[in-house]
């Protein structure tokens, strides 16, 4: 408690004002209620003018000096007008809901720029420069230069925008572009202040100076959207404008010209007076307040945080959605999703023996080859049986790959249960959602920007890049190698000797003679087993990205065993969210993510979206949502991460997911989806234009008993109290009316309202 009052909300002396005029007016109230006399809850009443009144009564004053009419001046006044004539009740309430009203504003603003200046303390302060002789300095990372090199140690956060130069890392950058996975980074990469690396060294060559960096670039865009989204204002307070000044003229004018016509002061005072209490605008404020706090209170209770009135207008507005794809779209994280083993487990179906075949007598077997636990050899033609089963039935192949897969998921899993990388993690996961015992592992190590490596069973395990994995075994950049050894000649035609050995990843081993004319020409030993396996792996690798999916390679004994491929999951209900919004907005949501333009576009097709725009950094974003608003859409952009704070800030409403989204997203948006439940963004859209249709008619029902009153009261003899029951049952009757949204029924309304449109 003593902190949120020292540092926290409590700090402002808006919310310390606002806290004690409700006080004072609750304890009035009971007061009140309880028959104590009236020059007790008269004070207390007043205190609670004083205390909620005296800054936006102060600055009213300011801003007449400047020659404006400042609505808040307005209401202090009117509030006095109705102490004036005994309604201090009234007078009160309007005081509390204007001090609450800038308290809620005024945090609101404070959040936004504590959670800036967190996002620059991501940049760390210091870093360490290499000079020209290779020594190492610790120096600000204020005073670092273009052309510096730092470096940066496995754990850090890099200090300056730059261009790899030496070294291989993965590098967490998802403040920056919003990407689930690490990015693997080597030399000339380009790289971000503010990102994390992971677990390899890395030397930097800087290209910015630090006041140019991304980071402090999304600091200053915030900084800007936000600063234009604080002008915004509700509707009605732009038509309060022009009727209050109409209103002060009309009162004085009711007081002023009776008495130059003889009348007197008290029956001129009098008419002036019940006149601004019949046409204040108590009635047309509570007209507008109530539907929207009850469309804010109900959309609170059901997972939706909407953070003002002026937000909740602008909800009702929204044309376009735009989703951004990291963590709100998905889940955020990558999950197993596919996992092909390669050819070797199974026996090639093509390979068929060959007659006449020569004895060799140097042939000597292969080392050490061991087939996988769990697996069963390939069949034996000789047995008159399809599958080897002692039995002699049939075996679905499907059933024996998914074995295969099974026991390559667990030796993979086993390898990666040290690894800190996500890849490795979703492996681990995968191998534990399924059951799988996972046998111990030695011999771990994890080489940067390769992979991990371990013994598992015996058996040799590496999972890593494919780029780097495959490009290493030897023979794989040909279609096989050779050993030729010429001999006499005796003889016609050439033999085979295919050996297939199973369980290790290995496609085959032939061993070729020639024998033309009348003797052996030469012979041939051609080992296509991991050159032919590490092109059936680049095929692979290449279907699964091209799917948008993550591919890694498991090498098993040095040679490829199997291809995973990862991908982050699409969020429960985003396809039915995204068919909600575009039948309720007309339009088709858009896609803008920082990831590449597969793993967007697998995913668009998935939640049916069709405008894609992939590969944005956050001023892309702000300039795809400036695009959108540009050609008259009214933006609703959704996202997550610090990346998306610009654009949220840009569009229109911006919303973000509470429990996934980082403090400046979360702070910069408009509205928070408390549960990350996307179904709620259309409903709550529902929710708000119901309350917009409330609002107008409201203003309607306000504005009729105000025409009503004050004609009475210029052209009639309108008695004070009725006057003051006919105002009082105004502000009662659209107060009432704007409450119902806080009904459970008006959510269960808006939700059916989306679901109605999707059908």
């Amino acid at each position: 408690m003593g902190r949120w009052w020292r540092t926290g909300a409590g700090s402002l002396t808006e919310v310390r004002w606002a806290a004690a005029a409700t006080a004072l007016f609750a304890v009035g109230g009971l007061v009140h209620l309880a028959g104590a006399p009236s020059w007790l809850w008269w004070t207390l009443y007043l205190a609670c003018y004083a205390a909620g009144g005296w800054e936006p009564g102060l600055a009213g004053l300011k801003a007449l000096r400047e020659r404006t009419l400042d609505v808040d001046l307005l209401m202090v006044v009117a509030a006095i007008g109705a102490a004036a004539i005994g309604q201090v009740f009234d007078g009160a309430l309007l005081i509390v809901i204007f001090a609450t009203s800038g308290a809620l504003e005024a945090v609101a603003t404070k959040r936004t720029e504590d959670s800036v200046r967190g996002l620059l303390d991501l940049a760390p302060e210091q870093a360490t420069r290499v000079g020209e002789a290779g020594d190492e300095e610790v120096v600000p990372v204020a005073g670092l230069g273009v052309g510096d090199v730092i470096v940066v140690r496995p754990g850090e956060r890099i200090g300056a925008d730059g261009q790899v130069v030496a070294g291989a890392s993965d590098v967490d950058q998802a403040s920056i572009t919003g990407e689930s996975l690490p990015a693997d980074k080597e030399a000339g990469d380009e790289v971000f202040a503010g990102t994390l690396n992971g677990t390899g060294t890395l030397r930097v060559r800087v290209t910015r100076p630090a006041s140019e960096t991304v980071i402090a670039r999304i600091v200053a865009m915030v900084e800007q959207a936000s600063a234009t989204k604080a002008r915004t204002q509700l509707f009605i307070e732009k038509v309060e404008q022009r009727y209050s000044i109409v209103m002060v003229a009309a009162t004085i004018a009711l007081f002023a010209l009776p008495l130059a016509f003889g009348a007197g002061v008290q029956d001129s005072l009098l008419r002036a007076m019940t006149f601004m209490i019949v046409a204040s605008p108590c009635a047309v404020v509570l007209a507008t307040m109530p539907p929207l706090l009850a469309a804010i209170a109900t959309a609170g209770r059901n997972g939706v945080l909407v953070k003002s009135a002026v937000v909740m207008e602008h909800l009702a507005d929204v044309t376009t959605v735009a989703f951004d794809k990291t963590g709100t779209l998905t889940e955020g994280r990558p999950h197993l999703s596919d996992l092909r083993p390669l050819p070797g487990l199974q026996p090639p179906s093509d390979l068929r023996p060959l007659p006449d075949l020569h004895p060799l007598t140097d042939l000597r077997p292969l080392p050490d080859l061991r087939p996988l636990p769990g697996l069963r050899p390939p069949p034996d033609p000789a047995d008159g049986r399809a599958d080897g089963r002692a039995d002699g039935l049939p075996v679905d192949p499907a059933a024996h790959t998914a074995a295969a897969a099974q026991e390559l998921l667990a030796l993979a899993a086993a390898a990666e249960q040290g690894s800190e990388h996500p890849l490795g993690r979703a492996i681990v996961a995968a191998a534990r959602e399924q059951g799988l015992l996972l046998p111990a592992a030695t011999e771990f190590a994890a080489v940067p920007g390769r992979g991990v490596r371990a013994r598992v069973d015996g058996h040799l395990v590496e999972i890593g890049s494919p780029a780097h994995l495959l490009d290493d075994i030897p023979g794989s950049g040909v279609a096989h190698s050779r050993l030729t050894d010429d001999v006499p000649s005796s003889g016609a035609e050439r033999a085979r000797l295919v050996e297939d050995v199973p369980g290790g990843g290995v496609e085959r081993a032939r061993l070729v003679e020639d024998v033309p004319g009348g003797g052996v020409e030469r012979a041939r030993l051609v080992d296509d087993v991991s050159g032919s396996g590490a092109e059936h792996a680049r095929d692979v690798v290449a279907e699964l990205e091209h799917g948008g999916h993550t591919a890694v390679v498991m090498l098993l004994d040095g040679r490829p065993a199997a291809v995973l491929g990862l991908a982050d999951r699409m969020r429960v209900g985003a396809a039915e969210a995204v068919t909600g919004l575009t039948a309720l907005t007309g339009t088709t949501p858009v896609l803008l993510t920082g990831d590449n333009p597969r793993a967007a576009n697998r995913l668009a097709i998935q939640a049916g979206i069709t405008d894609v725009r992939a590969g944005l950094l956050p001023e892309d974003k702000v300039a795809a949502v400036r695009e959108l608003q540009r050609d008259g859409a009214r933006v609703a952009l959704v996202g997550d991460g610090i990346n998306d704070a610009p654009a949220l800030a840009t569009a229109h409403a911006g919303i973000a997911m509470g429990r996934a989204g980082a403090d400046l997203a979360l702070d910069t948006a408009d509205a928070v989806i408390t549960r990350d439940e996307l179904a709620t963004i259309p409903a709550v859209i529902a929710l708000a234009r119901r309350a917009r249709r409330l609002v107008i008619a409201n203003l309607v029902i306000a504005a009729t008993f105000i025409a009503v009153l004050v004609a009475w009261d210029l052209f009639g003899d309108l008695p004070l109290p009725l006057g003051v029951a006919g105002h009082e049952g105004s502000t009662i009757i659209v107060g009432l009316n704007g409450l119902r949204l806080l009904r459970n029924a008006a959510w269960r309304r808006a939700t059916a309202t989306t679901s109605s449109t999707q059908t």
